[in-house]
């Protein structure tokens, strides 16, 4: 089953339970699939449906904080709760050391020997990291590797 297809299975199953909040995020995801099929005019495949996903879970973090530093609760608690419904959809994260080693495997592969190389060794990671890791957080230790 595709990634597309559970999603929609889901939706159904949001509906007959009557789960009105997990059903609204759901046809918000739907949505943003739709559009970004409309857009570029192709069937989105399970990697491109992660890549909206990650893109809208990001959009849900930043508003937590905006949130937070504007003291609205209510709207922290309802931005965490998408949150977490968006990121039932994702794959299991990687653990730090698995991490680590698809890192070091990258930076090999790729001959990397400083922080000018770093977008050889993300576009090695970024198949093989998508939707299993924070890539903003894997930028950020390819750069401290690379750095030091």
């Amino acid at each position: 089953m595709s990634l597309k297809e559970r999603i929609t299975a889901d939706m159904k199953s949001a509906m007959r339970a009557g789960q009105k909040e997990r059903l609204s995020v759901i046809r918000m995801l739907q949505a943003g699939i739709k559009q970004r099929e409309v857009d570029e005019r192709v069937a989105l495949d399970d990697t491109q449906v992660l890549a909206v996903l990650e893109k809208m879970i990001k959009q849900r973090r930043e508003a937590i904080a905006q949130f937070a530093s504007g003291n609205r609760a209510d709207l922290v608690a309802k931005e965490t709760a998408e949150v977490e419904i968006l990121q039932a959809y994702l794959p299991a994260q990687l653990s730090d050391t698995e991490l680590d080693a698809l890192i070091s495997g990258a930076i090999s592969a790729s001959g990397a020997v400083s922080v000018k190389d770093m977008g050889k060794v993300m576009a090695l990671l970024k198949s093989q990291a998508q939707g299993r890791a924070d890539m903003g957080a894997v930028s950020a230790r390819i750069k401290a590797r690379l750095a030091g």
